[in-house]
C-alpha cells in the first residue's frame, strides 16, 4: 500500500513544485450529459479544452483522478480478470497546460520524474511519436537523448488523440516500459503489438488542432497539454510485478476473499478473485459518489457489476453475501486517501449487503429458468444464445458461469451468436448516452471579455450596476434591435444582487429599472460561473442603449419571497441535522429543493420513517428553531471546514483554499454545512416547522418535504379549517372517536356482504379425476375466499373460478396436485382470453380482456384439458 501513497503523492508534489495548481479528484458522475461516468483525468477541463470558457491565471494543473469505464462509450468490464491491465476503477495521474507549456516541457517532465524521481531504469523505457510529429520526435533525440533506435514512429492508431469527430486533437507520444524478453516472447511481444512486454505507462496529448466537420484541421490558438499515467501500472512496476492484479493495491482484496471463500487461488479460478478484488473498489466509489442501485443508468451499471462480482464469488462456492465483508478490508486500505469511505463506511456496506442479498435471492431463479430452458435443447445439444444472454442480462448470469453449467450436461454455446445479443446491447446503451452538448452559447466570449460577474447578495437586496449584455433564448449575444418570437432573454449585470439556482435553491426575482419602467426578472441562473437573469420584454432598446453608455440601471429582488426561500433553505440544514442524529450519520444529502412554498430533501436510507422517528425529527429541527440560533457564515479551507464538522457534498466540486460554510450552532449541537446559498440570519425567523410527506423515490433513497414560514402557517390554518367544517358536519367534537365507530360500522358491513354473496351464489360445478377434485366455473362473490375454502375443504384439489361480475379476473389454486401450476394454469387461460396473469405454483390470478359468453366457455373446456393433461 506504501507505494501507491508515495507515487501518487510524488508524482503530485513534482508537479506542484513546477508550478501547476493541484486539483482534487473530481466526483464519478459529473454535470455532462454525454458521460456516464468520468473516464479520464481531463474530463474535469473538457470545458476549457474546448474552449467554452477560458484558462485559469496559472494555466497550469495536476490530479490525481479516479476513473470509471463500465459503461456507454468507454467499457471495459467484459476484460476485466481477464487480462492483466483492464480495470473498471483505475487512477489517473495527470499534468495539463492550457496554452502554457508545450511539447518540450511536457517531454522533459514527464523524463525528469520517471527516471529521477521513479527512478526506472532508462535502458528499460522506450517511446513513439506519430510519423508527422517532427518536432516531439526532435525534443526526445536531441534535448533528452534517447538512443533513436529506442523512438518510435506510428501513424493516427496509435499516436494521434481526438475529443471527438469535431474539436480539440493533436499528435501524442507515448511512454513505454520494456517488462523483459524472458517473460515475454510471444508474437505480439514486441513494441507496437498486443503482448504486455512493452507496457504503455505514460501517454502526452499535444492538443494543437482543431478538427472541422469537412475533415481539415486548423492549429489552436493557444496549444495544450494533456497527459495520463496509470497509478495501477506504475505501481506494479516499481513493485516488479508481471501483472496490476499482483499488486499491493489489489492483492490484500484478493488475500482476503481466499479467507471469505475458503479457497486457495489456482489457474482455474485466478479470474474470478481478480474480477471481485477488482468489481468491489468500483461498487465502493460508485455508491460514495451517490450513484445507487437501479435499473437504468448509473444504477443499472452498479447493479451489474455488483452482480458479475456475486456471480464470481459462487463460482468460489460463496453461496451467502460476501462482498459487505470485502469492503471493510477496501475501506481500510483505502481510507487514508479517500476518508469519504470510512466516513460512510455503515452506509456503503449495508447498501451492497442488501443489494446482494436480493441478487441472492434471483440466482435461484436464474437456475430455475436456466433448468427451464435445458428442455428445449435438442438433439445437436446447442443451448439457445438468447437465452444464454437473457441469463446474463436479466438475472446477472456470466457467460462464463452459464458455459459451467452446460459443460456439466454436455451441452455446447454458440459464443459467437450470444456476442452478437451482447453488442446489440452495447450499442443501445452507448446510443442513450451520445447526447450531445446543446450548449453551443457564447459563454467563453463574455468571459473573455468581462469575466464572471461579482454577486453582492449575501450583504445587498438591491444595487446599482451597469449592464454588460444581452442574449437571446441560444445564449447568442444581441448587438440590434432584433427581437426574437418569444421576447425571451438572459441579461448579464456587472454586478448582482439575484441568486442563480443552484446547491437545491432555485434563482431569485425580482425587476430592474430603466427609464422609469419596471422589467421583471422571472428567474436567475448560472452558467459557467456567469450569473444570468432571465425577462421577457417587446423592447430591448432601451437595454442595448444602457449597454452602449455603460449607464447604471438600479436592481432589486423581490425579497418577500426570497425570504421564504432563504428559510426553507436554512431549515433544510437542520432537518439533514436532525435526519443524521435520528437516523445515524450514514445519512447523507442526494437531492434537494427549496423555493418559497416548500422544501424537498432527498436523503440515503433503506426503510420508511416510522411516525415515531418523524416526530423526533420534527422536534429536533423546531428545537433548534425556538432556540433563536445565529447563523454565522464564513470562508475558510476546505480542511478547515473539515476540521469544524461541515458536512461536504461528494457531488460538489469544492475550492480547496475557499470554501463557504454556513453554521447555526455548531456541529454537535446544530448544523455546519458548506453552502453557498442564502440563509436568514437567525434560526427562529423559520417560525416553524412541519414534515407533510415521507417517501422512497429510488432503492435506497427517501424524500421528505417539509414547509416553514409562511407555507407552515397556511397549512396550520388549512388543518385547523378542515377539523371545524369536519366537526360542525358531523355534530361532534370527538373526530377521532367519530372515525374509529365509522370504519368499525363499515367493516361490518362488508363482512356482511361477502356473506350474502357466498350464501347466494350458486353450487360450483364440481368433478374428479381419480382422487383429485377438479373446480371450474364462474363465482360472483369474493373469490380469493373461496379459493381459499376449497382448499381447506380438499385435501387434493385444483380449482379454477372465473369473476365476471365487476373486475374481470381469474383466480385458481392447486393442493396436493405436484403436477399442475397454478400460475402456468392461469398464465395459458389469460393468454386465451387476451389477458395476463402471474403468482405462485399453489396460488395465481389474472385479468382478462375479453368476454364474450362463447369464448368464455371455451376457456373454461381449455382449463379442463390443461388439467387431463398435467395429470395424466
Amino acid at each position: 500500500m506504501s507505494n501507491q501513497l508515495d507515487i501518487r503523492k510524488q508524482f503530485l508534489d513534482f508537479f506542484v513544485s513546477k508550478n501547476h495548481e493541484l486539483k482534487q479528484s473530481a466526483p464519478l458522475v459529473l454535470d455532462d450529459p454525454t458521460l456516464l461516468f468520468v473516464n479520464a483525468g481531463m474530463v474535469q477541463f473538457k470545458d476549457i479544452f474546448t474552449g467554452k470558457t477560458p484558462p485559469p491565471k496559472n494555466k497550469t494543473a495536476t490530479s490525481s483522478q479516479l476513473c470509471l469505464r463500465a459503461g456507454g462509450k468507454h467499457n471495459d468490464l467484459e476484460n476485466v480478470g481477464y487480462t492483466t491491465r483492464h480495470h473498471t476503477l483505475f487512477e489517473m495521474l495527470g499534468n495539463f497546460s492550457f496554452g502554457g507549456y508545450f511539447k518540450k516541457e511536457a517531454i522533459e517532465y514527464a523524463w525528469e520524474f520517471i527516471t529521477k524521481h521513479l527512478k526506472l531504469d532508462t535502458n528499460k523505457l522506450y517511446v513513439t511519436v506519430h510519423t508527422k510529429d517532427d518536432e516531439a520526435y526532435d525534443v526526445w533525440k536531441n534535448i533528452i537523448k534517447v538512443d533513436e533506435n529506442k523512438i518510435k514512429r506510428f501513424g493516427d492508431k496509435d499516436n494521434f488523440w481526438s475529443m471527438g469527430d469535431i474539436g480539440p486533437c493533436g499528435y501524442c507520444s507515448e511512454i513505454f516500459y520494456d517488462q523483459g524478453e524472458e517473460f515475454f516472447s510471444s508474437k505480439e511481444d514486441y513494441l507496437g503489438g498486443d503482448g504486455d512486454r512493452f507496457l504503455e505507462i505514460w501517454n502526452l496529448v499535444f492538443m494543437q488542432y482543431e478538427q472541422h466537420k469537412d475533415g481539415s484541421r486548423t492549429p489552436l490558438p493557444n496549444p495544450s497539454i494533456d497527459t495520463g499515467m496509470g497509478l495501477e501500472r506504475i505501481v506494479a512496476i516499481k513493485e516488479g510485478v508481471l501483472n496490476n492484479y499482483d499488486s499491493s493495491l489489489f492483492m490484500p482484496l484478493i488475500n482476503k476473499m481466499e479467507q471469505i471463500s475458503n479457497t486457495k487461488t489456482n489457474k482455474e479460478n485466478i479470474h474470478s478473485f481478480r474480477v471481485i478484488s477488482d468489481h468491489i473498489r468500483a461498487i465502493s466509489f460508485m455508491l460514495d459518489s451517490g450513484v445507487l442501485f437501479g435499473a437504468s443508468g448509473r444504477g443499472y451499471v452498479l447493479r451489474r457489476i455488483l452482480r458479475r462480482a456475486s456471480r464470481h464469488g459462487y463460482l468460489l462456492g460463496c453461496k451467502e453475501p460476501f462482498l459487505g465483508e470485502l469492503f471493510n478490508t477496501l475501506c481500510e486500505q483505502m481510507k487514508d486517501v479517500y476518508p469519504s469511505l470510512k466516513e460512510k463506511q455503515s452506509y456503503i456496506k449495508e447498501q451492497i449487503q442488501n443489494e446482494e442479498k436480493r441478487f441472492c435471492e434471483t440466482i435461484s431463479k436464474g437456475i430455475i429458468f436456466f433448468n427451464q430452458e435445458l428442455e428445449n435443447v435438442g438433439e445437436d445439444k446447442q443451448f439457445d444464445p438468447k437465452m444464454a444472454f437473457k441469463l446474463y442480462d436479466t438475472y446477472g448470469f456470466p457467460l462464463d458461469l452459464t458455459q459451467d453449467m452446460l459443460r456439466e450436461k454436455n451441452i455446447t454455446l454458440d459464443e459467437n451468436a450470444f456476442n452478437k445479443c451482447m453488442d446489440e446491447q452495447k450499442a443501445k446503451s452507448s446510443n442513450s448516452w451520445s447526447k450531445k452538448d446543446s450548449n453551443d452559447g457564447d459563454f467563453n466570449t463574455l468571459l473573455e471579455q468581462f469575466g464572471v460577474n461579482s454577486f453582492v447578495g449575501y450583504e445587498h437586496s438591491n444595487c446599482q450596476s451597469p449592464i454588460l449584455a444581452i442574449l437571446d433564448e441560444d445564449f447568442k449575444i444581441i448587438t440590434s434591435n432584433n427581437t426574437n418570437k418569444t421576447n425571451t432573454y438572459w441579461v448579464m449585470f456587472k454586478q448582482t444582487p439575484f441568486y442563480a439556482q443552484g446547491g437545491g435553491q432555485i434563482g431569485d426575482s425580482g425587476y430592474f429599472i430603466l427609464d422609469n419602467k419596471k422589467i421583471p426578472i422571472t428567474d436567475t441562473k448560472k452558467f459557467f460561473g456567469i450569473n444570468l437573469s432571465l425577462i421577457q420584454t417587446d423592447d430591448i432598446l432601451p437595454i442595448l442603449q444602457y449597454i452602449k453608455n455603460s449607464t447604471n440601471c438600479a436592481l432589486y429582488v423581490n425579497t418577500l419571497r426570497q425570504q421564504e426561500i432563504r428559510k426553507h433553505h436554512s431549515a433544510t440544514h437542520l432537518l439533514q441535522s436532525a435526519l443524521k442524529k435520528v437516523l445515524g450519520d450514514n445519512v447523507s444529502q442526494a437531492g434537494s429543493l427549496n423555493n418559497e412554498h416548500k422544501l424537498r430533501f432527498d436523503f440515503t436510507y433503506d426503510k420508511a420513517l416510522t411516525k415515531e422517528q418523524i416526530a423526533q425529527v420534527e422536534e429536533i429541527v423546531n428545537e433548534l428553531i425556538y432556540k433563536n440560533i445565529q447563523m454565522q457564515a464564513s470562508n475558510t479551507s476546505l480542511d478547515e471546514a473539515k476540521k469544524q464538522g461541515a458536512i461536504a457534498m461528494f457531488g460538489e466540486k469544492y475550492d480547496n483554499n475557499n470554501v463557504r460554510v454556513v453554521s447555526f450552532g455548531g456541529s454537535k449541537d446544530g448544523s455546519v454545512e458548506l453552502c453557498g446559498g442564502l440563509h436568514i440570519q437567525n434560526s427562529g425567523f423559520i417560525g416553524g416547522f412541519k414534515i407533510i410527506s415521507e417517501k422512497g423515490v429510488s432503492l435506497g433513497v427517501r424524500r421528505i418535504e417539509a414547509v416553514c414560514g409562511r407555507a407552515f402557517m397556511d397549512i396550520a390554518n388549512e388543518n385547523m379549517q378542515l377539523v371545524n367544517n369536519l366537526q360542525n358536519e358531523n355534530k361532534t367534537k370527538d373526530l377521532q372517536k367519530y372515525t374509529s365507530d365509522l370504519k368499525q360500522t363499515n367493516k361490518q358491513l362488508q363482512n356482511t356482504i361477502k356473506e350474502l354473496q357466498n350464501t347466494t351464489s350458486k353450487e360450483l360445478q364440481s368433478s374428479k379425476i381419480d382422487d383429485k377434485v377438479i373446480i371450474i366455473d364462474e363465482f360472483d362473490g369474493d373469490i380469493k375466499s373461496k379459493i381459499d375454502e376449497l382448499k381447506s375443504k380438499y385435501k387434493k384439489v385444483a380449482v379454477m373460478l372465473f369473476g365476471l361480475k365487476d373486475k374481470k379476473m381469474i383466480v385458481s389454486g392447486v393442493r396436493g396436485i405436484d403436477n399442475i401450476s397454478a400460475k402456468e394454469w392461469v398464465n395459458e387461460i389469460c393468454q386465451f382470453l387476451d389477458g395476463r396473469g402471474g403468482g405462485r405454483d399453489d396460488f395465481a390470478s389474472g385479468g382478462i380482456k375479453v368476454f364474450e359468453p362463447n369464448k368464455i366457455n371455451e376457456a373454461k373446456a381449455l382449463a379442463m384439458q390443461y388439467v387431463k393433461k398435467a395429470i395424466k
